[in-house]
């Protein structure tokens, strides 16, 4: 059975069955369970009109669980509402149920993450790194507002900036490799850009062209990790770098910076350099100063630190590490590298390997291993 196709079908399965009336957790339910028995069934006798399938098998799951709560009225009202047989709209519905889950009843926070579990297929452990919470924390944050939205009509759609965070981390998961959701988080942020004119859409697109435009060299035929100053640029993607910049220029214009702009902004600097000595560092860090006003984000602060030492020496970076919480994911990277071109290669392999150890995935571990290794080997020449 074609598992991407089931994938990619879920969302508007699932939007479906809210637009018909069912409560968001009910409907979630009632789509893992017609999934279920997609893969139970399919193998042998796979469906003509797969989604149609689904629509058909959730509702009536969804009924299933109805009639056991409810009165007899409401039930054959739900009956007469049962879709019809044959073929089910073709319709994109996935973006149109990320705005539905950033609903005006949860906090942001919690939309987002309620979102990036129900329909950005993110586990509840990738969403809690990305908040950098502990994974029970955000277990119970996803628990409460699954009860927060059950029993609600999902006839109010959420804000913009919601939607457009849960898009970032979809994004970065896809980015990361642990997850390939990356062009399609591009899909429907550009679905997005054309049906809302607002700086910040445009920003975020253009953040995610720039990034997605250097992915080919963001890895060695090995599946090692090929960090920014080693990668070959004659592999980056040119024409969406220009695309992505001509939308990044756009917005700019509009004098109404945003932090995905800003954002855009580094890594426009970072695709336009020739070289990765010719990058232009100050003006990068100019843009993390302005992201830092804009979210008071201690990654952005760790990043700037980096900025800052490329800028004006690593005992620069190092002093704006030393304001930063050594808990941060990737402090101690950041700290082996500035230690490193600060010229104390013992406390650089030391942090090299403290940073392997808590890793977020397999390819970065892998790399600030041989960086240890690579030091520790030089010290017994």
């Amino acid at each position: 059975m074609d598992e991407a196709l089931v994938r990619s079908l879920t969302p508007g399965v699932l939007t479906i069955l809210v637009r018909r009336g069912a409560d968001f957790a009910a409907a979630e339910d009632a789509v893992q369970d017609a999934l279920i028995e997609a893969f139970r069934v399919w193998p042998a006798a796979p469906p003509r009109d797969p989604k149609g399938w689904l629509v058909t098998v959730a509702w009536r799951k969804f009924l299933d669980q109805a009639r056991a709560d409810s009165a007899r009225r409401r039930r054959e009202d739900l009956v007469e509402d049962e879709p019809p047989p044959g073929p089910s709209p073709g319709a994109d519905d996935t973006l149109q149920l990320y705005f539905l889950c950033a609903h005006p009843s949860l906090t942001p926070s919690s939309a987002v993450a309620l979102t990036l579990r129900a329909v950005g297929g993110l586990t509840t452990r990738q969403i809690a790194r990305a908040y950098l919470v502990p994974e029970a924390t955000m277990a119970q944050r996803i628990s409460r507002a699954k009860r927060t939205v059950s029993g609600v009509r999902f006839d109010r759609p959420g804000d913009v900036a919601t939607v457009l965070r849960v898009l970032y981390l979809v994004f970065n998961e896809g980015y990361s490799g642990d997850v390939d959701l990356a062009a399609e988080a591009i899909r429907l942020t550009r679905q997005l850009a054309a049906a809302i004119d607002h700086p910040e859409v445009a920003g975020l697109l253009a953040l995610m062209l720039l990034h997605h435009a250097r992915r080919a060299s963001r890895t060695a035929p090995d599946g090692s990790l090929v960090p920014l100053a080693e990668q070959d640029r004659g592999r980056w993607d040119t024409r969406m770098i220009a695309e992505g910049i001509g939308i990044l220029q756009a917005a700019l214009a509009r004098d109404r910076l945003g932090e995905f702009q800003a954002q855009a902004a580094v890594a426009a600097l970072h695709a336009d350099a020739p070289t990765a000595g010719e990058t232009d560092w100050v003006q990068i860090v100019e843009w993390y100063d302005e992201l830092a006003r804009l979210t008071d984000s201690p990654v952005v602060r760790l990043n700037r630190a980096v900025a800052l030492g490329e800028a004006d020496g690593p005992r620069a970076g190092l002093a704006a590490l030393a304001a930063l919480d050594d808990s941060l994911p990737r402090y101690a990277a950041v700290a082996a590298y500035l230690h490193e071109r600060d010229g104390d290669p013992d406390t650089a392999a030391r942090l090299y390997a403290e940073a392997a150890r808590t890793a977020p995935n397999l390819a970065e571990r892998d790399y600030l291993t041989r960086q240890a290794a690579r030091l520790n080997a030089a010290r017994r020449r």
